[in-house]
């Protein structure tokens, strides 16, 4: 039996602190949690009772009797997938997720966090920290770089393209980082000139001001376009700026119905492609990409307890946070 504190969110919209006991089954591992990245969706479900938290990094402190994928001291992180049934390799059961293999969802797990002292997580879904790079830029890969990264590696980008990113923030920042360190043509769309010299300075080679519907004179359409603005989108409006056969990625929605000109996209043959949760091979991929390029989150840091994680959310809640926040254990 394995006894640590988690923090949960609460009908008051406050974060409150419990006391976990689990026994470890065979195939999992306890995990010492010392970061966590904080992500919108932890916002979304903050009064839903669950410990929030899945940009998980620590060290690995006990194992079942049947894991041999890692070690007691290892330094591993875990994202937004508790387990997988093993059958292949995109299996995404847990928190809900639709397993197409068996059409069915897998098993809540409100008791498990990286919002946490500690966790318990199916050995198969921990990913190697690659040595040398740090926790505390490791922790955001876990959900916001490998969504993103799931786009570049997973739907044909190539390193020729012309990758356009919408409005840049916790997920954009990332996409401009990831996309100009693959090769790509980065063109960062945002809604006024305040992130320019930013979004430059992450690699973009062109940043252009762009208000739904208007014109951009001289712009070279793109052959993939990431949204990683508000959900609110206008998808009349992106018209202008994609290629004919290109592909739009909706990274942040919106809850309510959205219109969609379908013949314009169709007689243009441009793709909406929905992505949600990264693959374990995917976040294995990407942290081996991130660690040979030295690619790192913009981070600001928290300490990784009821009183940080409150104002790293309140940060997060007034748009102030720059760009992705992350909570670290204190000693």
């Amino acid at each position: 039996m394995v006894s640590f504190n988690v923090f949960r969110g609460s009908s008051e919209g406050r974060i409150v602190t419990d006391r976990i006991s689990r026994s470890l089954g065979p195939n999992e591992a306890y995990v010492e949690t010392t970061h966590s990245g904080l992500c919108g969706t932890d916002e979304h479900f903050l009064k839903a009772g669950l410990v929030l938290g899945h940009e998980g990094v620590g060290i690995v402190r006990e194992v079942g009797s049947n894991v041999s994928s890692v070690r007691v001291g290892d330094r591993v992180g875990f994202g937004y997938t508790h387990s997988v049934c093993g059958d292949c390799t995109k299996c995404l059961t847990g928190w809900d997720q639709y397993c197409p293999e068996k059409k069915e969802y897998g098993t809540n797990d409100h008791d498990n966090g990286s919002f946490s002292e500690g966790a318990i997580w199916d050995a198969k879904c921990l990913v190697p920290i690659p040595a040398g790079y740090d926790s505390v830029n490791a922790a955001p890969m876990m959900c916001a770089g490998a969504t993103v990264w799931t786009i570049l590696s997973e739907y044909g980008v190539r390193a020729t393209d012309r990758v356009g990113v919408m409005g840049v923030g916790g997920l954009g920042h990332l996409a401009i980082k990831l996309a100009a360190a693959k090769g790509c043509h980065v063109v960062v769309f945002s809604s006024s000139e305040a992130k320019r010299e930013e979004a430059m300075g992450f690699g973009a080679a062109e940043y252009h001001v762009f208000k739904a519907g208007e014109k951009i004179e001289g712009l070279q359409p793109v052959n993939h376009l990431i949204l990683c603005g508000s959900g609110g989108v206008d998808y009349t409006g992106l018209l202008p700026l994609l290629d004919t056969m290109g592909s739009v990625y909706p990274l942040t929605v919106d809850l309510k119905p959205t219109s969609i000109p379908l013949l314009a996209y169709t007689v243009r043959g441009i793709r909406i492609q929905g992505s949600l949760v990264a693959s374990r091979q995917t976040l294995r991929s990407l942290m081996q990409f991130v660690a040979k390029h030295n690619i790192t989150p913009t981070v600001m840091t928290f300490s990784l307890d009821e009183g940080g994680i409150e104002e790293a959310m309140k940060t997060l809640r007034e748009g102030k946070m720059r760009y992705r926040g992350v909570l670290v254990k204190q000693n």
